[in-house]
């Protein structure tokens, strides 16, 4: 059996579904089966008509009285059907179903799931789904329920899934050794595949969840545990000069360190002192000054003989790094370059030539620094700035280019600390927790969308004071053509309808990088009032004279990606704000959108949004290097993550490099795609 069988090939599949499949990022038989069901409904036990509740999802079984009546309405047709058990009848009501006219037999029994509306005493069903009573397809048991896209419904999905689990049926090949399936008592793979998507019963579900939970973080652990075992048995790594002092560039700050820095700092300078390689990770809020540290650990190294390598996700912001590093360290002797792909071919080569004979001590630049071309004389320190738009192959890559150089990732998406431990297993952390002392507040608020003429009318009394503003728009799902339409129409309706008197722009992530860049470049020198955005701009540029944020259906997004929107604000001299509009009246919302007006601490935030959201939203894909967990939950699988972390450390300590366990070396070699192997 082939796993990675093209899923077009799947019993039900075809060439129309398989692009709404790829749209899921299912492309294989084995992304297929582990597209795990978000939630499930139980259809299982029937109601009595006279015991529906109005709201509630339900079963019913009753016999059909009579034939579908059909009704034409403007642009639409309307079916009912009058249904009976022994305690009552209810109408069951559909839109548009010409085809259910001849579906029913009078006298027949069927059972239906559907919402129960209960008008004056009578009992409806709004667009039920249904089956024979004896056929179980749509009724009658526990029914999965997927994350979808546009045009592929459930009842299709569930379909396709059917047709995949019975062809893996009894051939999956078992991952984890028998000892550990034992200690923990966990099903085996096979039939945790099934339960997962068709469990019998919700016992059945909870036993297949925590094995396929449990595998998950255990390959985890296993890789990241590998990953810090490489690094401890590499060859020892470069011993920085203790000559050189990094309080002679702290000297040079137009600004006092705060103690947080200073004590980070002292962290990074041991570990660049001594003979062990660096793997540090820098947690640190928006505007605590990772970039500070940054600079005083690239000094050490050059002024200790060696190159540092600086690599930002986008051009604008290795810009931004160039200009800082520029102001102080150029005073102190030392060369700054750039590198990126916008630079003229004439302008590469130097760059490239001077790189490698030494000329430029300190080279920052986007993903352009992986490239093979790129050859430093001797590089000794490598910072990746916001680490999870890399992942760990790209910071391995550039490690490789120096001789065992120090490594420091920072990154502005405060984790909970225990989460990060585990995370970043292969990586020490050093967090900066407190925000350098003139960060003025950002006051927020939370508002519902009938304050919108209010809210217009704060933004253009700011703007013409000579502030501006960033409007993001909300989040949809699954759908990068919607997102794209989202920002249009949001962009038409303030440069049209609501501010025609100011420079509006606006930016996605669909426009290639120097379009963006110079969208971006346009507002940071105020060429543009108003920026309406995805959340491409959730990476920072420092815009000062921006001091509004607004973001449209805040609902929509995690408490961590609000907090780092929140963030591209309040970095200049000037008061800012943050407009959280929202819709819904639910507790959670509510919940969430208090955290966020009470509290500007990343960690505070981050905690409550690993709580009230679970960690697949938290994380998002790939979003630390780390791969994206498909079925495990950080906050609720605590317990099992420490198992699975313990029985990976049990593992480890008995074989290092996975030799005599081959099935769990290509598990781990399949989360991170590359080979542990020393």
């Amino acid at each position: 059996m082939d796993l990675l069988k093209d899923v077009k090939y799947i019993k039900g599949v075809g060439p129309n579904r398989v692009k709404l499949l790829n749209k899921l990022n299912i492309y294989t038989l084995k992304d297929l089966i582990t597209y795990y069901p978000r939630t499930y409904e139980d259809r299982n036990k029937p109601k009595k008509i006279d015991e529906c509740i109005d709201g509630e999802e339900t079963t019913i079984e009753a016999i059909a009285c009579g034939n579908v009546v059909e009704t034409h309405l403007p642009r639409k047709t309307m079916q009912k059907l009058l249904v009976k058990d022994e305690t009552g009848a209810a109408i069951i009501t559909w839109f548009n179903q010409t085809y259910l006219k001849n579906k029913f037999i009078t006298g027949k029994k069927y059972r239906f799931y559907g919402k129960i509306n209960l008008k004056f005493g009578k009992v409806e069903l709004n667009s039920p789904v249904f089956d024979e009573i004896d056929k179980r397809n749509n009724t009658g048991r526990i029914i999965p329920i997927y994350p979808l896209t546009y045009q592929l419904s459930q009842t299709t999905l569930r379909k396709i899934m059917e047709n995949a689990i019975k062809e893996v049926k009894g051939n999956l090949k078992e991952s984890l050794p028998e000892e550990i399936l034992k200690e923990y008592n966990l099903e085996e793979i096979n039939t945790a595949t099934e339960n997962i998507h068709f469990p019998k019963k919700l016992e059945d579900f909870q036993t297949a969840r925590k094995r396929l939970v449990f595998e998950e973080l255990f390959s985890t652990q296993l890789a990241l545990l590998a990953l810090k075992n490489n690094y401890k048995n590499e060859e020892k790594g470069i011993k920085f000069s203790k000559d050189v002092h990094i309080s002679d560039v702290i000297k040079e700050f137009p600004f006092s360190l705060t103690n947080a820095q200073r004590r980070v700092l002292e962290e990074i300078e041991q570990d660049m002192e001594s003979d062990k390689s660096m793997n540090r990770l820098l947690q640190g809020d928006v505007g605590s000054g990772k970039t500070a540290v940054a600079m005083c650990a690239a000094y050490k190294a050059v002024k200790s003989g060696y190159q540092a390598a600086i690599m930002a996700p986008t051009a604008i912001l290795a810009t931004q790094h160039l200009e800082n590093f520029k102001n102080i360290l150029e005073k102190l002797d030392i060369k700054c370059e750039l590198l990126i792909s916008g630079i003229t071919k004439k302008r590469k080569e130097e760059i490239l030539e001077n790189t490698k004979n030494g000329n430029i001590d300190i080279l920052i630049g986007t993903h352009a620094l992986i490239e093979d071309n790129v050859i430093f004389k001797n590089l000794g320190l490598v910072v990746t700035d916001e680490q999870h738009r890399f992942g760990v192959k790209q910071r391995t890559k550039i490690a490789q280019k120096g001789n065992n150089p120090d490594v420091l990732v920072m990154s502005a998406t405060p984790i909970p600390r225990t989460l990060a431990l585990i995370l970043y297993g292969d990586l020490d952390i050093s967090i900066i927790d407190e925000l350098p002392p003139n960060r003025k507040k950002i006051e927020t608020f939370a508002v519902s969308k009938k304050l919108e003429q209010r809210i217009d009318a704060f933004i253009q009394k700011q703007v013409d004071e000579g502030r501006q503003c960033y409007i993001v728009c909300p989040l949809v799902e699954e759908n990068e053509e919607m997102d794209l339409k989202s920002v249009i129409e949001l962009y038409e309706k303030y440069q049209k309808e609501i501010f025609p008197q100011y420079r509006v722009a606006y930016i996605h992530g669909k426009m290639k990088p120097k379009e963006k860049d110079q969208i971006m470049l346009d507002f940071k020198s105020h060429k543009t009032d108003i920026l309406i955005s995805t959340t491409v701009i959730e990476v920072g540029v420092d815009v000062p004279n921006a001091n509004i944020m607004v973001i449209e259906d805040a609902q929509r997004f995690g408490l961590a990606a609000l907090h780092q929107l929140r963030g591209r604000v309040g970095r200049g001299e000037y008061q800012s704000y943050c407009i959280l509009k929202y819709e819904g009246k639910g507790e959670n919302v509510r919940k969430r959108m208090k955290v966020m007006c009470e509290t500007n601490d990343g960690f505070v935030i981050s905690e409550k949004d690993l709580e009230l959201r679970g960690a697949g939203d938290f994380f998002g894909t790939m979003q630390h290097g780390i791969p994206e967990f498909k079925i495990a939950n950080l906050f609720e699988d605590i317990e099992i993550l420490k198992q699975a972390q313990k029985a990976a450390q049990k593992i480890i300590i008995g074989d290092p490099n996975l030799k005599n366990h081959k099935e769990l070396a290509s598990l781990v070699d399949e989360k991170f795609n590359k080979r542990i192997e020393i």
